[in-house]
């Protein structure tokens, strides 16, 4: 569909949706409004159209909310940069954004009922460091002619930028980009990292492989006591705060007890076996699952002084599955990949005999799905938290103390 082609609309905008969008109606099809407010009147362009449900952008705002601010960026525009979806809205109202999306989903997709998810108290709250220059990993696509850039919303098509506003200060003067002149004929991505330890590194990615032009091939991160000395490709929170706050949170609902034993579910490089140690001490037993050859290989090197944590290099559904991590287990930390952790898994979990599970959730939705799946198992969500880890964009990340429901 060209811009001459797109069809444009008068509406007027609904309640904030999981994905960065607000719900509205046209001739009583759903409309997914990206770039507006609840409330607002606006005129948008249909840019996709579906079964039962069109996408759009507001193109022209005719009566803005309250919380409508100027976006900080020139790229966070409609069929610009795809990155950050709130960018138009004002800090405080950001968080009110996804503590609603957090409660709609508990309610539509758990089926919590509305007195249990007042109880718990889903605010989401803010961390420190602001909301631009947070983000301290950031890839680059790099576009047929050479030039790096971020991609538009639901698209391949790469928008050139002179810098990204909401990227770590170091890597927002790394010389990667277009404006600045520079083309990478031979890579498909540029990697970025600037690490709690103060590294800097800057990767070229191809099929081919990978070469550095910035930095070395390891970075240092500070969190929950510990220096972790990591591959610049191993999995890590982008957010500086993210770690520390999500260990915290982790330590502070299951409550560990000197002697217990524990699961870290797709452990990474072991930041919250590396956070139950002290408290569970060398009487302890920890079991970290993970699949990825590079996490797995950076948890035991990081993880080394530590004779009470075992790392296993299997699948998840794998490990339980085929009994690859046996004996009883009283806690477990649960943080899957952004589509969850799938039905399996979590009733794997159920029938184990733990006494607690933390759940750590990058996206609410799948969250929400497996919560369900613990409560027809006979457990209860006893405790939320929730914090705004990526500022600027529709993401949101919660931590849910799972237990029996009879405990």
């Amino acid at each position: 569909m060209t811009a001459e082609e797109a069809e444009r609309v008068e509406l007027t905008v609904g309640p904030p949706a999981h994905g960065g969008h607000c719900v509205a109606r046209h001739e009583g099809q759903v409309v997914f409004v990206r770039h507006a407010l609840p409330g607002e009147r606006v005129v948008a362009e249909i840019t996709e159209s579906h079964r039962g449900f069109l996408r759009a952008d507001a193109v022209t705002v005719l009566t803005p909310a309250v919380d409508r601010v100027e976006p900080p960026c020139p790229y966070a525009k409609p069929d610009r940069c795809g990155g950050c979806d709130l960018q138009h809205v004002a800090p405080d109202a950001q968080l009110a954004w996804k503590t609603a999306v957090v409660r709609e989903q508990l309610a539509r997709l758990g089926r919590l009922p509305e007195a249990e998810i007042d109880a718990l108290d889903p605010t989401v709250r803010p961390v420190p460091g602001g909301q631009l220059g947070w983000r301290s990993r950031v890839r680059y696509t790099v576009d047929a002619a050479g030039r790096a850039g971020l991609r538009k919303h639901r698209s391949h098509e790469v928008v050139p930028i002179d810098r990204c506003r909401i990227a770590h200060p170091a890597i927002q003067e790394l010389p990667v980009l277009a404006p600045a002149g520079h083309r990478w004929p031979d890579a498909e991505e540029i990697s970025t990292v600037a690490s709690t330890g103060g590294d800097v590194t800057a990767r070229a990615v191809s099929a081919a492989g990978e070469r550095l032009v910035r930095g070395s091939g390891t970075v240092r991160e500070a969190a929950v006591g510990r220096i972790w000395r990591l591959p610049a490709n191993a999995f890590w929170q982008v957010h500086p705060a993210a770690a520390d706050t999500l260990g915290t949170a982790v330590l502070e609902l299951l409550t560990p007890v000197v002697g217990e034993s524990a699961w870290d579910l797709y452990g990474g490089a072991g930041l919250f076996a590396a956070a139950l140690a002290g408290p569970l001490g060398p009487e302890g037993r920890i079991t970290l699952v993970e699949a990825d050859p590079v996490g797995v290989a950076a948890a035991r090197e990081n993880l080394a002084d530590l004779p009470q944590v075992e790392v296993v290099a299997a699948r998840v559904e794998r490990a339980l599955g085929r009994r690859r991590i046996t004996g009883p287990v009283d806690l477990v930390v649960l943080d899957p990949p952004r589509t969850g952790a799938g039905r399996d898994v979590s009733t794997a979990i159920t029938r184990s005999g733990a006494r607690a599970v933390a759940y750590v959730a990058c996206d609410p939705a799948a969250f929400a799905r497996d919560v369900r799946t613990f409560v027809d198992a006979g457990w209860r969500l006893a405790a939320l938290r929730a914090y705004d880890l990526f500022p600027m964009t529709q993401h949101v990340e919660c931590v849910g103390l799972l237990v029996p429901a009879l405990g």
